[in-house]
């Protein structure tokens, strides 16, 4: 019997995998604002480092059976995953998690050691009944939604929280939802299918302003966590996630084209850096094929080599060397900003297309 293996990320799972190395990163990356009492991304970081079977850990000579769900820290250190200047800030977000009802602590006599433990842990992630030492920075730990929206609730996000609610929220081939057949996409759970969104419902969400909700999207596109469509009028912006696909199926990331996107949601892009030229008077291919084709020969193209082909800073023209239109020039330009102003690349390719009856 042959077997499919199909990789989807489905809105109606109501947990999501969380990679410990997905963490560490946001940890280690400086660049990401603190600033915001939602603790979603803090509450990650303590599900990271609990165990998922028991283990003994040997603390100034004194051996600590840790279970499942359980781990112990020294404040201090815990304090620095939380990016708390001073101790009691971190003792006090562990108040605010005890009294939501996600954790218990207590301080180990003598010490400033802690000894947490992630209520309901077995409800959502697999205990194994052996004991042996946990890896706190790879593998991965299930992480329920309405943790998130509990979390969220009328509070201010860090950039570290909007990118967790950002990846809780993310879906991919899933076929209710327009767009995640192209890629990771960004969606609420709202019950439209659709997953444009706009900075106003982002900025109601995150607890900012609409402005600080902006410049946050802006900001994570910019280091490439993400990836922001923004079409004309009132249209709305699609979010897709840079690096979901390597990260959660260890599977080549896809690169996104906002003219693809807009053929399949049916939206105008606008005006792009990434332009593409097809004549408007009658043509034996029609328009909306050369529009659908245009990112698959740019895509194929940077597979050969031309890597021009995948830079956002390209233009792209595409138009006809025949009457019959079975003949096409494709030219492709490419500028980065590194370059001095003499310095552009161009390549052209002609390409020919025939349109098949069916």
């Amino acid at each position: 019997m042959a077997y499919t293996l199909e990789i989807k990320q489905i809105v109606d799972y109501p947990r999501i995998r969380i990679h410990r190395e997905l963490i560490q990163k946001l940890l280690a990356d400086e660049s990401l604002s603190r600033r915001g009492d939602c603790h979603l991304f803090s509450f990650m970081v303590l599900c990271s480092y609990a165990n998922f079977r028991s283990s003994r850990l040997r603390i100034d000579g004194v051996s600590h059976l840790i279970g499942p769900g359980e781990w112990i820290c020294s404040l201090r250190e815990m304090a620095g995953w939380f990016g708390c200047s001073r101790l009691y800030q971190a003792t006090a977000i562990l108040e605010e998690l005890v009294q939501g009802g996600f954790l218990t602590f207590r301080m180990l006599p003598g010490t400033k050691l802690v000894h947490y433990q992630i209520l309901n842990w077995g409800a959502f992630n697999t205990v194994l009944e052996y004991e042996c030492r946990c890896q706190k920075d790879c593998g991965f730990f299930f992480f329920p939604i309405s943790f998130g929206k509990r979390l969220m609730e009328d509070k201010r996000c860090s950039e570290r929280d909007i990118l967790m609610d950002l990846w809780l929220n993310t879906i991919y081939k899933d076929e209710r939802i327009k767009g995640s057949e192209i890629g990771p996409v960004v969606y609420f759970r709202d019950g439209s299918d659709d997953p444009l969104t706009s900075c106003s419902s982002l900025a109601l969400r995150w607890g900012v302003s609409k402005t600080t909700a902006s410049r946050i999207l802006a900001r994570l596109d910019r280091l490439g966590y993400l990836n922001v469509l923004t079409f004309p009028g009132r249209h709305g912006t699609i979010l897709y996630l840079e690096n979901y696909l390597s990260v959660m199926f260890q599977i080549s990331d896809l690169p996104i084209n906002k003219e693809e996107v807009a053929l399949r949601l049916q939206l105008k892009a606008g005006r792009t850096t990434e332009e593409s030229c097809v004549p408007s008077e009658k043509i034996s291919v029609s328009k909306h094929i050369m529009l659908e084709l245009l990112p698959k020969l740019l895509q194929s193209l940077a597979a050969w080599g031309f890597f021009c082909c995948s830079c956002k800073k390209k233009s792209a023209k595409l138009y006809p060397l025949s009457a019959a239109c079975d003949r096409w020039m494709l030219e492709v330009s490419c500028k980065s900003r590194m370059a001095s102003a003499d310095s552009l690349s161009r390549y052209c390719f002609e390409v020919r297309v025939t349109e098949g009856s069916g």
